[in-house]
């Protein structure tokens, strides 16, 4: 069977459903509102995006020292939010004309999509872990463990090979003069969402043991900026959680949709599934725009080396335009004479 369902979300040329029992399941409105919703919000996450993390990657380059491990680990999550991104346009034009890329295409978007997610996922509990040795145990030498500096290199190699995995198994489908970037059987596909869901969970139980205990060792500190601090972290953990657990729960439920289990199989119930996870699906892909807000650009080094870049542009501006202004004047001058 050939669910209308990809790895990536609904496909915006497939107009029903083969796999009820008594009828078909015409999903024409579902369809519709899909291949205008989502390519409309990709383009503005990939703009945004974009925008923010190679800022992010200008900075870096221009005013800090890249020997700070935390430098590294915020330079790393920016590369990995911009491949994650540039995985969108594609997904965004299948959506509107099915896939027209190629198998070739098929297996390298889907790597660099897929390599992008779960390198991301990873800085970003690495992060966490690393401010977490620096609240609750500051006194110990932990930066200097050889452990964090290969991390990012483990990373990138895990990453690498977990998403190798998922584009070896992908291949395009035809069905119904459509083309489909689908895996090859529907229990790879079931078996990549089910360790996504996996992967979710214990980076989330991760980072929430890291974040309660960083809460309690704040909150019994003196510092001025206690309150700040707390809030930071706070938004930071509820960002994670609300982005990803709402996309990982439909994900899970649109999988038992798949192995053909009651009631997820009824018409109704399966177009509920699909709006909702449009609309999960959408709010976990803003993550790559909201990691540069909320890991980087709340820092008051980088907000103050972003005041920096910006007016040396308007400046540079700003000359050019006197420049021209007086070159004009001159020439309005000579030409009197």
């Amino acid at each position: 069977m050939l669910q209308n369902m990809t790895d990536e979300g609904t496909m915006a040329s497939d107009y029903y459903d083969e796999d009820y029992e008594d009828q078909l399941c015409r999903k024409e409105e579902v369809v519709k509102v899909g291949s205008i919703i989502i390519p409309v919000f990709f383009s503005l996450v990939v703009v945004l995006s974009c925008i923010g993390n190679i800022l992010v990657l200008v900075i870096l380059a221009l005013y800090e020292s890249l020997k700070s491990l935390t430098n590294v680990f915020i330079l790393n999550l920016a590369v990995s939010d911009l491949l994650f991104t540039f995985g969108l346009p594609f997904w965004a034009s299948y959506y509107i004309w099915g896939w027209t890329f190629g198998e070739s295409g098929c297996k390298v978007v889907k790597f660099l999509f897929y390599v992008g997610f779960y390198s991301s996922v990873l800085f970003l509990t690495l992060m966490t872990i690393q401010r977490y040795m620096a609240v609750v145990h500051p006194l110990s030498d932990w930066e200097k463990h050889k452990g964090f500096s290969v991390a990012p290199f483990i990373i990138w190699i895990l990453s690498g090979t977990i998403s190798l995995i998922g584009s070896f198994h992908s291949k395009v489908i035809l069905h119904f003069n459509n083309a489909y970037c689908e895996y090859g059987t529907v229990e790879m596909k079931s078996g990549i969402a089910y360790f996504q869901n996996a992967f979710f969970f214990i980076a989330f139980i991760i980072m929430g043991f890291c974040y309660c205990r960083m809460l309690q060792t704040i909150t019994k500190s003196r510092t001025n900026k206690r309150h700040k601090t707390v809030r930071l972290i706070f938004c930071i953990a509820l960002v994670f959680f609300v982005g990803w657990a709402p996309y990982n729960i439909v994900m899970f439920l649109k999988s038992l949709t798949d192995q053909n289990i009651k009631p997820f199989t009824d018409c109704p119930v399966s177009i509920r599934l699909d709006y909702a996870y449009y609309a999960c699906r959408m709010l976990a892909f803003t993550h790559c725009c909201l990691n540069p807000v909320f890991y980087v650009f709340i820092g008051v080094k980088f907000r103050n080396h972003l005041k920096s870049i910006l007016q040396n542009i308007f400046k540079k501006k700003k000359n050019l335009d006197s420049s021209q202004t007086r070159l004009a004047k001159n020439q309005s001058l000579g030409s009197m004479y």
